[in-house]
């Protein structure tokens, strides 16, 4: 049985962290005279003191590296323990949710997903709009540590070959996890300031620009109006799909280019592939839409790049109704969104590495049936291609089609119609957060959903978010066996 020890250490300390981040939304209220700053504040109190007294609890005087089944119970219980935590502010006050909207509401904001069952944002305290995009920030960050550091190790849907040096990822992985943590908090900081900047520029106030900033580059999706992005300048509109398709690029090469470096962003294949793809998928439905569409065509191209850069990188931001215009737009769509951006970035769904090393199994495997005797082994950016590489992204693409199809069955038995079920799951499972069908249109959130839906749809996100195998492992009896 792996020493469990550790593991609450670490997540102990998460908590803490946690609590103190929610003194931020309550002192907001607090400084705006809003009377849910208490309740706020009680939630950050009380997450605190479960987290210290956690971490005291399980210190030992001794750290050691963790071993592999630390890895996946420390990286699963994040993502599952640290969102009933940060549900609290939703629960003691407004908007006074349930625990299965509150928990979905956090797990949707950590695995930045960008789903919401809240409406009336307009109304609700500013802390709890400054809270949203805080979850969506702090997880997209989170997201990224895990991706550079414990996915590689785990070796989870083909992540193991992000731990070789000839990738550049900063060299080995886990002795120098410290460093690649800091210069990661670095980029994200800066790129975040960035952004949040603009939009100021751009005309939003200064709350509203802060929180479209952090979910911008954490790919959340979470704003501060129902409208989303409609409401919102052309210009905003500009500057955020390019923020974020930038923030569904590797962060790695961020480094690397503050590092005097810039030429590696630009030799990534990953980096490339994504944008010719996004560029593929623009270009067609853009000429889609002025074949036949009546709006103007600076409207046009200005929507199409904007909602479609949110679908692709998993943002779930809107500034239109994309369900309206089409068949062949809505296949679009959904062929982006199954793409998702890159391989450590905050962005979801399979990523472009996987399906350009998935090409280069296939490829492989037909070069072989015309040249059976040749020894002919699939390679990605010069590098070959083993089987502690291919053999879990094999299963991550055979795990991901399944849950998508399982999943969507269940959802639509609770009573929710097929197109609106396939849909939800696939945004919940590539954490795309962008809706579609009946039952999001009234609202353009998951309002109507039933409480079953929500929680199978709060399932689909962590299993989407972990690569599947990290939340399914630690449910193996011999994953506890010494």
């Amino acid at each position: 049985m792996p020493a469990l020890g550790p593991v609450f250490h670490i997540l102990g300390l998460i908590l803490l962290a946690l609590g103190v981040a929610m003194t931020v939304p309550a002192g907001l209220d607090l400084a705006l005279g809003d009377p849910n700053w208490p309740q706020v504040l009680e939630a950050a109190i009380e997450t605190s003191l479960a987290g210290a007294l956690l971490a005291l609890a399980s210190r030992v005087e001794k750290q050691r590296p963790f071993d592999l089944r630390q890895a996946y119970l420390l990286t699963a219980g994040i993502w599952v323990v640290v969102p009933f935590f940060a549900a609290l502010p939703f629960l003691y006050g407004r908007p006074d949710a349930s625990l299965t909207d509150a928990y979905f509401e956090a797990v949707s904001g950590i695995t930045t997903t960008g789903y919401t069952v809240f409406t009336g944002l307009d109304n609700l305290p500013r802390s709890v709009v400054l809270w949203r995009g805080m979850l969506n920030w702090m997880g997209g960050l989170g997201i990224a540590f895990v991706a550079m550091i414990f996915l590689p190790v785990m070796r989870v849907g083909g992540m193991r070959f992000f731990q070789t040096e000839g990738f550049d990822t900063l060299g080995k992985v886990l002795p120098r996890a410290r460093d690649i943590a800091r210069e990661l908090l670095r980029v994200y900081m800066l790129l975040t300031a960035l952004c949040a900047v603009i939009y100021m520029m751009l005309g939003m106030p200064a709350l509203d620009a802060l929180v479209h900033a952090m979910a911008t580059i954490a790919t959340g999706g979470f704003g501060t109006t129902d409208a989303s992005f409609s409401g919102w300048s052309n210009g905003a509109q500009y500057a955020g799909a390019i923020f974020m398709l930038a923030s569904a690029l590797p962060f790695i090469r961020y480094v690397q280019l503050l590092r005097g470096t810039p030429l590696a962003i630009l030799r990534d294949p990953q980096v490339a592939a994504f944008l010719r793809w996004f560029g593929w998928v623009f270009a067609s439905v853009s000429a889609w839409r002025l074949l036949h569409d009546t709006a103007p065509a600076e409207q046009i191209l200005r929507e199409t790049l904007f909602n479609y850069a949110s679908i692709m990188t998993g943002t779930g931001f809107f500034s239109a109704n994309v369900e309206s215009w089409g068949t062949f737009p809505l296949a679009a769509a959904f062929c982006a969104g199954m793409i998702g951006g890159c391989t450590g970035s905050s962005s979801g769904a399979l990523s472009v590495f996987r399906w350009q090393a998935l090409a280069a199994a296939i490829v492989t495997a037909v070069r072989r049936l015309h040249a059976p005797h040749r020894v002919i082994l699939p390679r990605y950016a010069g590098k070959i291609l083993d089987s502690d590489t291919l053999d879990p992204l094999m299963f991550y693409f055979t795990g991901y089609i399944l849950t998508l199809g399982v999943l969507s069955v269940g959802v639509s038995m609770t009573g929710i119609d097929m197109q609106s079920a396939l849909f939800a799951v696939w945004a919940a499972v590539g954490n795309i957060g962008f809706g579609f069908g009946p039952m999001v249109a009234r609202t353009g959130t998951m309002v109507d959903f039933n409480d079953t839906a929500i929680w199978l749809l709060t399932l689909a996100m962590l299993l989407g978010r972990l690569g599947l195998l990290a939340i399914l492992v630690v449910f193996l009896p011999r994953f506890w066996r010494s």
